[in-house]
């Protein structure tokens, strides 16, 4: 639907339902190099054998929060129906231990009488309470202070009146720690990541000369990402002079934006590249590499602040071997319409060839006259817009 409207383009959403397909459908899928981050930001890392469960329970409201929406609905409507159904058995004790559900007791007549002769009644603990049905709607009128007036606590009872304020309590500090989680749920901030995206493909040009690593970001949404960040790194197995094999070793790559430095203006898409030099894990990196059998993966990481919330949010994904174009760049998708800037997200991860050499970054530093021998692609010209001036005024001879 998305796609349709022109608001996503249609290769990113393809991205995001193929992350959906089962493994058993998908072809080759057994075998690519296993991801650390996927497509879609999740990290594809399983937890197993943790002995210290207790730990979990110490953080409670974390826990809630990263429930899914099905369990943390039941704990919701489960600590209340318990709460009820507790204190509820505790006004009923003490209607029962007070007399109040005997209905003689409630007949009897206090045998000091006034000087008019009318009896006194006898004066229960809670109005109304005949059965555990009537103390379980009281429980839930103290707690929710719905107050129908049918039913009410008297001076008669010290202990129902602690009750009562001990009852308060409790349904406050639930109803603060339960909306709390369910607020938090609804606001979490990878809800915002949703609208930030990237390009499906990452490209592997030359730029001032120079091999550069080149992805695409951009931001649906009109409300900014305040001190916006981005940094990049690398993932694939390594081993030490010691023998040591690091199954997952993350390396941080330098990357540079067309800012400069990590912090971005995500205003409009905006092309953010590394440059592959000899500090660089890609310096060995050529066009044969790229396949899916290379243990290789770039990922990318996103952050900053909400502006319309306050909340910082990081969007993540990764980019495989064979999701690395060799050779291609980036076609422009920003024009100046009627006065004002507009992005055609159609053309978000569209890439054309551009002539680049199939070496690494490494034999291109060593050996100059490769790029002698390469026929570059003409510069594009600027087109200036001309624009007829009106004049102010006219000079009109006057008659004499």
């Amino acid at each position: 639907m998305l796609s349709r409207k022109g608001i996503i383009p249609e290769e990113y959403v393809l991205t995001r339902l193929a992350e959906d397909v089962p493994d058993h459908a998908r072809y080759r899928a057994r075998e690519r190099r296993a991801r650390f981050v996927g497509k879609n930001g999740a990290c594809n890392v399983a937890h197993k054998n943790i002995r210290e469960q207790g730990r979990f329970l110490q953080d409670v409201f974390t826990t809630l929060v990263d429930l899914k929406w099905p369990h943390t609905l039941l704990i919701f409507t489960m600590s209340f129906l318990c709460s009820w159904l507790l204190f509820g058995m505790v006004w009923w004790l003490i209607a029962f231990a007070h007399g109040d559900l005997d209905h003689s007791t409630r007949l009897q007549r206090d045998p000091g009488e006034g000087v008019a002769g009318a009896p006194a009644g006898f004066v229960p603990c809670v109005t109304s309470i005949h059965s555990f049905t009537s103390a379980f709607l009281f429980s839930i009128e103290v707690q929710v202070t719905i107050g129908f007036g049918g039913r009410m606590v008297t001076e008669e009872c010290p202990a129902a009146i602690l009750v009562l304020i001990v009852q308060n309590i409790v349904g406050l500090v639930i109803n603060a720690i339960m909306l709390g989680c369910i607020f938090m749920k609804t606001s979490q901030a990878h809800r915002r990541a949703e609208t930030l995206i990237f390009s499906k493909h990452a490209v592997i040009a030359l730029r001032e000369g120079k091999l550069c690593f080149m992805l695409r970001v951009g931001d649906l949404r009109k409300s900014m990402i305040i001190s916006a960040t981005i940094r990049m790194q690398v993932v694939k197995k390594t081993a030490s002079l010691e023998g040591e094999v690091v199954p997952l070793n993350q390396i941080d790559i330098q990357m540079e934006n067309p800012v400069g430095g990590n912090s971005i203006f995500l205003v409009s898409p905006l092309i953010i590249y590394h440059v592959i030099d000899k500090n660089s894990p890609l310096y060995d990196i050529s066009p044969l590499n790229l396949h899916h059998h290379e243990d290789l993966e770039i990922i990318v990481i996103l952050e900053g602040v909400v502006e319309t919330t306050g909340i910082t949010t990081q969007a993540r994904t990764s980019y495989l071997a064979d999701e690395i174009l060799w050779g291609q760049r980036f076609v422009p998708i920003v024009a100046e319409e009627d006065g004002r800037y507009s992005v055609d997200y159609s053309k978000f991860g569209n890439t054309v060839k551009v002539p680049t050499p199939s070496c690494t970054a490494r034999q291109l530093e060593e050996d100059k006259s490769i790029m002698d021998s390469m026929p570059l692609s003409p510069k594009g010209t600027i087109r200036k817009r001309s624009v007829k001036l009106k004049p102010k005024f006219t000079i009109s001879d006057e008659p004499s």
